[in-house]
């Protein structure tokens, strides 16, 4: 199997399976709990804890949840004041913010360019005095465009607002701005385990709570934590730090060879500029993804956001950016990170083109 939809999930770490098995296998101790055994798990949590805040300045503190979708729920639902968000959000943000518009709060979804990015002028005649949160995704799940988070921050902060970041895609890959106010993140987009996540708040910044029941995290989280996953979240947060230039390095390499194997035929969804590279979402015109994804089962890639596989719905991302409906379900999008080889990605390019041509020549036959 050659695997290329990092944007769904990265393959854990061998160093943070190594981490976690102790806490998997020999050890069972309850973080929370007061004797020895509970203060020894305490102390791996912590340790964990601290490795994912060296990724941020010394004025906030991360706090655990089971994952980004949580943590962005929880950053949503504990402010207050009205929203303004991007058309290009992920479901966990734009059913999120459907859901407290239904509770009576204003919502405004801000529409992208066909690049993908906001208009910043848009923007600024959107957020004003009521604006309670701006959120927005760093690095796009679907299309990999970086968003201008920076200048997002500054506008919201003018207003009053705070500036809620997903970092999900992002994180250890593209600069986080210092500006944000509360950062998501997820563990298994990092080589680290699934079921964890956590949200970065800003110090001062307070959230009402989204589970209740012992509020075992400070910032008010309530759930008995896991050793293990956080174990494994904290070495694979270590490891962003440690393989970031070699990691970066690979991916423009990869995407270089990608992007130069692909014939014209092919086009790239959003911008070729301001993008990280690990995320190639690609169309070809006339093109059967159900048909190349069953010609290629060997192959994984993915017609578009693994949340919203099954739906039967064409990504309502390549929509916002002004693609037809025919056009956002002829395109696909290939993920590829640390563990992906020139060889892999190579033959995975040759094939899906060769299998693409054989549809436009069987199509020809038939007509």
């Amino acid at each position: 199997m050659i695997y290329l939809d990092y944007q769904a999930t990265t393959p854990l770490a061998p160093e943070a399976f190594d981490a976690m098995l102790p806490w998997l296998r020999d050890q069972h101790a309850n973080p929370h709990s007061a004797h020895a055994a509970g203060r020894k798990a305490k102390a791996v949590v912590e340790v964990a804890r601290s490795r994912i805040a060296e990724h941020f300045g010394d004025d906030g503190d991360i706090a655990f949840t089971s994952g980004a979708t949580e943590a962005l729920n929880w950053a949503i639902k504990g402010t207050q004041g009205s929203i303004v968000t991007l058309a290009t959000e992920h479901a966990a943000v734009l059913d999120t913010v459907e859901a407290e518009r239904a509770r009576g709060r204003t919502v405004t979804i801000l529409p992208v360019g066909t690049d993908g990015l906001v208009d910043l002028g848009v923007a600024e005649a959107a957020i004003g005095p009521g604006t309670g949160l701006v959120a927005a995704m760093l690095v796009n799940n679907e299309i990999g465009v970086v968003q201008p988070i920076a200048e997002l921050a500054e506008i919201a902060h003018r207003a009053g607002a705070l500036m809620l970041c997903d970092a999900v895609q992002g994180f250890g890959r593209v600069s986080i701005p210092s500006s944000c106010d509360l950062v998501a993140l997820s563990a298994h987009k990092v080589y680290g385990p699934k079921g964890i996540g956590a949200l970065w708040i800003r110090k001062g910044v307070t959230l009402a709570a989204l589970l209740h029941g012992g509020a075992q995290e400070a910032a008010g989280r309530s759930g008995t934590l896991s050793p293990a996953l956080c174990a494994g979240f904290g070495e694979a947060a270590r490891l962003l730090q440690t393989e970031e230039y070699p990691d970066a390095l690979k991916v423009d390499c990869l995407w270089t060879l990608a992007t130069e194997r692909l014939g014209p035929e092919w086009h790239i969804n959003g911008s070729t500029e301001q993008r990280y590279h690990g995320n190639l979402n690609i169309r070809r015109d006339g093109l059967d993804v159900a048909r190349l994804m069953s010609d290629l089962r060997d192959i994984a890639f993915s017609a578009g956001s693994a949340c919203a596989s099954g739906s039967g719905r064409s990504s309502h991302v390549l929509r916002a950016i002004g693609r037809s409906e025919a056009q956002a379900r002829s395109s696909i999008r290939l993920g590829f990170g640390r563990y992906t080889t020139e060889a892999e990605l190579a033959e995975a390019i040759d094939r899906i083109v060769a299998a693409a041509d054989a549809q436009r020549i069987a199509g020809g036959i038939a007509a």
